[in-house]
């Protein structure tokens, strides 16, 4: 069975607000917080894939500009972070 949507933002929001690192805590958190109630099925699935892909060190660095973005983790969700980030 379908995972209901609103569990599956919830379940996100936790595990952006408790990723192991400080930094990443409060980025992912914030911008959870502030967009995940209006992401579609696709964007919860590419933010999905980027929490349980890959470090909380290596998104923190692509999202603050430190290393490049590879092109295919270049959606529109890592955008909206990289540009949550410039207004944090």
């Amino acid at each position: 069975m379908a995972e209901d949507i609103e569990i599956r933002r919830k379940r996100l929001l936790h595990r952006s607000l408790y990723t192991g690192m400080k930094e990443v805590d409060i980025l992912l958190g914030s911008f959870a917080r502030r967009h995940l109630q209006t992401f579609t099925e696709v964007e919860l699935d590419q933010y999905e894939t980027l929490l349980e892909s890959y470090d909380d060190p290596q998104i923190y660095a692509w999202a603050i500009g430190r290393d490049p973005v590879p092109p295919h983790l270049d959606t529109g969700v890592m955008k909206l972070l990289k540009a949550y980030k410039l207004s944090f």
